[in-house]
């Protein structure tokens, strides 16, 4: 026993038991907790400070991690990301993260939870940044890395990007667009990875809506609870708001 309080955090869609302990994290471990804190050691080594520093495992198998100060952006601070200046910030932030994560080699023996495949093997992927996993305190800070696996940059971007502009139906195309660009400016996205980004925006939404189906049908969890709570017709809209304005984002990002 640690002798301090435990404090449940809430949030999260996949995981129950995370609490705070002092200035530490307590998560459920799973097989892809020693791959994910040799991740995160390594991003701390490269001086990178948008991630949780690994603690290693409590006397319950617990993983420990250090604590991030301050509001988890959604549900309840969206406005954090309204000004530009947000938005540039947290391309910047990706953008570190992906170049300190280049010259990470996992272990030999290295296990990752793989929800939804990426297109790639790149580097290690964080897979949900969104603001729902942005720690937005002194120091901004992405947490729930556990589902950390093999991806693309872009495969990270055509998730994040959608959720951080924010690019979803009723936003005003000229808006959606012109943050769309200041992301991409910001990220400092070449002609190709524009190309890239402005095609799988759509299908890495879609993605989400068919892992939701799929997982419902069987019963899983918390996949299930998900898909009944109507997150399967959100990431369906999505997907066809994204897939409909594929050529205009192209066109904005090339322009």
């Amino acid at each position: 026993m640690t002798g301090l309080e435990e404090v449940p955090l809430p949030g999260g869609n996949m995981n129950t038991g995370v609490v705070r302990v002092g200035d530490t994290v307590r998560r459920p471990a799973g097989p892809w907790t020693p791959a994910v804190h040799a991740l995160l050691e390594h991003l701390h080594g490269t001086g990178f400070r948008g991630a949780p520093r690994p603690l290693g495992l409590d006397g319950r198998g617990r993983e420990v991690l250090s604590y991030a100060e301050g509001p988890v952006v959604h549900p309840d601070h969206d406005e954090t990301m309204e000004p530009d200046a947000a938005l540039t910030r947290v391309a910047r932030l990706i953008r570190e993260f992906h170049d300190a994560v280049a010259g990470f080699r996992p272990p030999p023996d290295a296990r990752w939870q793989v929800v939804i495949p990426g297109d790639g093997a790149e580097i290690i992927a964080h897979h949900d940044l969104a603001p729902w996993n942005l720690v937005a305190g002194a120091e901004w800070v992405f947490i729930d890395w556990d589902t950390a696996a093999p991806g693309t940059r872009i495969w990270d971007l055509a998730y994040a990007v959608p959720a951080f502009a924010p690019l979803r139906p009723g936003t005003p195309q000229a808006e959606a667009t012109r943050r769309l660009r200041l992301f991409a400016e910001a990220y400092g996205l070449d002609q190709a990875q524009r190309e890239n980004l402005a095609q799988l925006m759509g299908p890495r939404a879609r993605s989400m809506y068919t892992h939701l189906k799929t997982q419902a049908a069987q019963g899983n969890q918390p996949w299930t609870r998900l898909w009944h709570e109507g997150h399967g017709r959100v990431w369906l809209a999505a997907s066809e708001y994204l897939d409909a304005r594929a050529e205009g984002w192209r066109t904005a990002l090339l322009a």
